[in-house]
C-alpha cells in the first residue's frame, strides 16, 4: 500500500491524496490550489495521467478541498461514487455550483474588460460540471463504517466547519487516518473534534503548525472594540469571511455582543448567495450543534442572527451598497479577497480611512488577503492599482484551524501510537516546526512529504 501526495504538500489548498492498494485507488479529497499565479496554474494539470481513482472519499467542503472535483468529472471523466457526510453533501450543492458559476463570470468579465492574459479567457469547469459531481455523491453518517474501494471507511467529528471529518481507511491489514481540518476546541456553534483511532499513519493537517491563537474569550473584545471604531468614525466594517464556518461565527458572536448590549444594533449585511445558502445548512443541521448553540435553539433564539441583518442575495441589492453611508458591517466572500463580490468592495472600501477590514482566517501565500495583511499600500485590482488607506486587521483567533498546541493535543490523545505522521496541508515553515514539536514531545517518526512524493505504508 502506497500513498501519493498530489497536492496539499507544501501548500495550504489542492488537498488530494491517492490510496493505492492493490489495483484500487482511492482518493482522499479532490481540491483546488488557490493562492499565487503558479499555484492556481497547476488546477490546469492533469495529476492523474497513471489513471483515475476508483471513488473519493471528501473530509469536508471548502473549495481546496472540493474544488477540483467537477475538473475531475467534467474534463476528465471521473464516474465513480463520491463520499462525503449529510452535511458536506448538502454544502457542496451550494459550494461547486457557485464556484463553476464564479469562475465563468470571472472569464467573462475578464474578457470583457480585456485584462486576462489568455485569450479568451476560460472557466476551468462550469455549472453542468457542478451538477454532474453533485449527482456522483453518496452521503454517510458519521461513525458508520461504510465499503471502500479496497477495504472499508468510517468518519468521525472533526469540528471544523459544518459536516467536516477525519477519515479512517482501513485494509485487512493496515490503517490510515486522515485528519482533514481540524477544528479548535470550545468554540461555539459545532462539536469539539474527535480523538483519531490507533493507525499504522495519520496524515494530519499543519496550517497553524508554527503558531498560537491567541484565546478565544479574548474575540468577543476584539469585535466588540472593531463595531466601537467604525460607530466612532461613522464607517464600513468589511469582513472578507469564508462562506461556511467563519461566517456563522461571526454572526452567532455579533448576535451575543448584541444580547449582552456591549455593541450597538448596527445593520449588517450578509452579501454572499452562498454565505446564505450555508447559515441555512447550519441552522438545520441540528445533529452538529454543540450544547451551547443547542441551548439557544431550544430557548427559541435565533443564534445566528444580528437584530438588523440583512441579506443581499442579488447582484443589484449588493451593487446598492456602493452608497451604503456607515456606520454599518458588511461581511462577503471571499475570504482571501481572490474573488467574488468582496473584491468589488475592496475597490471601493480600501482607499477610505475610515473603512476597517478584519480578515477572520488563514492567508496563503500569493492571494490578496495575504498581501493586505503583511501591510500592502496598494494592491491590483481588476487590472488597477488601488491605493490601501483603511485600517487592516487580522483576527487569528477566529480561525477554524487548530494551532500548533491542538493539533499536538489531536494527535497525543490518539487510541494507540502512529507507527507514522505525515504532515500536510500547510507551507513548509509550519510543517518543519510541527515536525519537530511532534517528534520532540510525543516522540512520533515523522514524514514531511513533497509534492508528487510516494510514501509506503
Amino acid at each position: 500500500m502506497r500513498i501519493r501526495f498530489l497536492g496539499g504538500a507544501a501548500t495550504v489548498t489542492g488537498s488530494k491524496f491517492l490510496v493505492e492498494h492493490g489495483d484500487d485507488r482511492v482518493l482522499i479529497d479532490c481540491g483546488m490550489f488557490q493562492g499565487s499565479r503558479r499555484l492556481r496554474q497547476r488546477n490546469w494539470d492533469n495529476p492523474f495521467r497513471e489513471g483515475l481513482p476508483d471513488e473519493v472519499l471528501v473530509t469536508h467542503a471548502h473549495i481546496d478541498h472540493t474544488g477540483w472535483l467537477p475538473r475531475l468529472v467534467g474534463t476528465h471523466g471521473f464516474a465513480g461514487p463520491i463520499l462525503a457526510t449529510v452535511a458536506t453533501r448538502d454544502l457542496m450543492a451550494v459550494m461547486l455550483a457557485d464556484a463553476a458559476r464564479l469562475q465563468e463570470e470571472q472569464a467573462e468579465y475578464a474578457n470583457r474588460k480585456g485584462y486576462s492574459r489568455h485569450k479568451p479567457a476560460l472557466p476551468l469547469y462550469t455549472e453542468a460540471d457542478a451538477a454532474s459531481t453533485l449527482r456522483l455523491v453518496t452521503a454517510v453518517r458519521y461513525g458508520d463504517w461504510v465499503e471502500s474501494a479496497g477495504g472499508r471507511a468510517r468518519f468521525t467529528f472533526a469540528g471544523h466547519i459544518l459536516g467536516s471529518a477525519h477519515i479512517e481507511w482501513e485494509s485487512s491489514t493496515t490503517r490510515i487516518v486522515f485528519s482533514g481540518d481540524i477544528g479548535k476546541w470550545d468554540v461555539p456553534v459545532i462539536k469539539d473534534p474527535q480523538p483519531p483511532a490507533a493507525a499504522d499513519l495519520v496524515v494530519i493537517e499543519s496550517t497553524y503548525g508554527d503558531r498560537l491563537h491567541g484565546p478565544v474569550g479574548d474575540l468577543d473584545e476584539a469585535i466588540a472594540g472593531l463595531v466601537d471604531r467604525i460607530v466612532e468614525r461613522r464607517g464600513i466594517l468589511l469582513i472578507p469571511a469564508f462562506s461556511i464556518g467563519r461566517t456563522q461565527e461571526l454572526l452567532y458572536r455579533l448576535r451575543g455582543l448584541e444580547d449582552a448590549g456591549r455593541i450597538p444594533s448596527l445593520p449588517v449585511y450578509l452579501d454572499s448567495p452562498m454565505a446564505i445558502d450555508a447559515t441555512e445548512l447550519y441552522r438545520r443541521h441540528h445533529e452538529e450543534h454543540d450544547l451551547e448553540m443547542s441551548r439557544l435553539d431550544a430557548a427559541g433564539a435565533s443564534p445566528l442572527q444580528p437584530d438588523r441583518l440583512a441579506f443581499t442575495r442579488r447582484v443589484d441589492q449588493s451593487k446598492r451598497l456602493n452608497g451604503l453611508d456607515g456606520p454599518a458591517v458588511i461581511i462577503s466572500a471571499s475570504g482571501m479577497a481572490t474573488g467574488g463580490r468582496i473584491v468589488h468592495h475592496l475597490k471601493r472600501l480600501l482607499p477610505i480611512r475610515s473603512t476597517i477590514v478584519a480578515f477572520v482566517g488563514y492567508q496563503a501565500q500569493g492571494t490578496r488577503g495575504r498581501a493586505l495583511v503583511e501591510g500592502a499600500t496598494r494592491v491590483r485590482i481588476h487590472g488597477r492599482n488601488v491605493p490601501v488607506r483603511a485600517e487592516v486587521t487580522r483576527l487569528d483567533a477566529f480561525s477554524a484551524h487548530a494551532d500548533r498546541n491542538e493539533l499536538l493535543r489531536w494527535l497525543g490523545e490518539a487510541a494507540g501510537t502512529p507507527k507514522r505522521v505525515a504532515l500536510v496541508h500547510g507551507e513548509n515553515e509550519a510543517r518543519a516546526a510541527l515536525a519537530e514539536a511532534i517528534r520532540s514531545e510525543l516522540g512520533f517518526d515523522v514524514v514531511v512529504p513533497r509534492q508528487g512524493q510516494v510514501i509506503d505504508v
